[in-house]
């Protein structure tokens, strides 16, 4: 690839990052004057449910660490994923490239 696409590619990946952050509207403040969440999960929702059915119900793990904000959280969350991801690309493309290898070295005997 030469400069020119390079650059085009950088700038695409660039504009994949900046722009969902610029495009989301902030919430209005709720009638209490706190601010909404926008980035509510499952955990959230299933705590929220937990707390209507059983009010008395202690939890029985606490996090190791807590993230300054729902979007680190994310952020966080994202990044776990990635690197699973990453883990799981790298274990299938040694396999294949192994079975080839084997192949390979079982035909040219």
């Amino acid at each position: 690839m030469n400069t020119r696409t390079n650059l085009i590619l950088l700038l695409a990946v660039v504009a994949l990052v900046v722009l969902p952050l610029k495009l989301v509207k902030r919430p209005t403040p709720g009638p209490d004057g706190q601010e909404v969440e926008i980035f509510l999960g499952a955990d959230d929702q299933a705590k929220e449910m937990v707390s209507r059915i059983s009010p008395t119900y202690k939890p029985w793990a606490r996090p190791l660490i807590t993230p300054p904000s729902s979007e680190i959280g994310s952020l966080l969350f994202a990044l776990q994923a990635a690197i699973g991801a990453g883990f799981i690309g790298y274990y299938l493309g040694s396999r294949v490239t192994r079975a080839k290898l084997a192949r390979e070295a079982a035909g040219n005997s």
